[in-house]
């Protein structure tokens, strides 16, 4: 599961619709792991962003263990290494 604060209260937040561009294998393990964990795919991302933003991780070690097996089940072979080094086919790079 995405590790959560001790503090329980709710903060009102203004959401927008965004259009973005994902590689489409992580797009799968992504939704994948939010069915899993029953939320969507927003709130999901806006947790690991959340995490991330303060140097803190995401996810407890059961859920990293549900994300390598999905990892495995999509076929997404990329790491942290590869974030920086990533063109999409048919670029002219």
């Amino acid at each position: 599961m995405i590790r959560k604060k001790a503090d329980s209260r709710r903060k009102s937040v203004d959401r927008v619709q965004t259009g973005v561009r994902i590689e489409k294998r992580l797009l799968k393990v992504l939704k994948a792991l939010a069915a899993e964990k029953e939320m969507s795919l927003g709130d999901l991302l806006e947790g690991i962003c959340l995490h991330a933003f303060e140097g803190s991780e995401p996810f407890e070690p059961a859920t990293l263990k549900q994300i390598a097996e999905l990892k495995k089940l999509f076929g997404l072979d990329l790491t942290a290494a590869d974030s920086h080094r990533l063109e999409e086919e048919g670029s002219s790079r």
